[in-house]
């Protein structure tokens, strides 16, 4: 072999040799940025889901916030609707228990709850109080009773009242006394009125 062939030789195996360390080293980079990239990717990737993931929390944050104050609002305007028509409500019942208070079936109520506090009474000493309002039909129940009658010194809207000292018992079926009472026991249910 001649010396120009060995250095054509010697230079064509040293190429393919360089070539092939060049090689091994691109695809040595290669892989290495390759991997580098796959991290990164992953990495930004993990960012993003947990970015996603907090925004997703404050937004649901800011959603039941905003929800939790609608129905507060809802609950107020709803209660105080409710408290408006059970004022209307009841003032209805006083005007209904008014009318009443002028009927012949009145008197007769009256005479009915007097007869039975003194049943009750058993003739031990016993108070009957009637209405100011209810002045006008002291004598005729009385005439109907045979018991006296007296006039109370404040008005509780019609009915009667009765006092057995010796026993320290009210009977109270004044008409301002059940007001009051179905007052506040009364409240809206779901799907209507009702008294819990």
């Amino acid at each position: 072999m001649t010396l120009e062939e060995k250095i054509a030789h010697l230079q064509e195996t040293v190429m393919t040799e360089a070539r092939s360390e060049g090689n091994a080293i691109i695809d040595n980079h290669k892989k290495a940025l390759e991997s580098l990239f796959e991290k990164h990717k992953k990495e930004a990737t993990a960012q993003s889901e947990v970015r996603i993931k907090s925004e997703t929390l404050r937004a649901r944050r800011q959603v039941n916030q905003a929800a939790a104050k609608a129905e507060t609002e809802l609950k107020r305007a709803l209660g105080k609707t409710q408290n408006e028509l059970k004022v209307r409500l009841f003032d209805e019942v006083k005007e209904l228990l008014s009318d009443f208070t002028k009927t012949d079936e009145y008197l007769d109520y009256l005479c009915s709850k007097i007869r039975e506090a003194a049943r009750f009474a058993d003739g031990e000493e016993m108070t009957i109080y009637i209405s100011p309002s209810d002045k006008e039909k002291q004598t005729e129940l009385e005439k109907r009773t045979g018991m006296t009658i007296t006039i109370s010194e404040y008005d509780f809207m019609g009915g009667m009242r009765a006092v057995i000292r010796g026993r320290n018992i009210l009977i109270d079926h004044s008409f301002q006394a059940a007001v009051d009472h179905e007052y506040h026991q009364f409240s809206f249910a779901a799907g209507g009125a009702g008294i819990e």
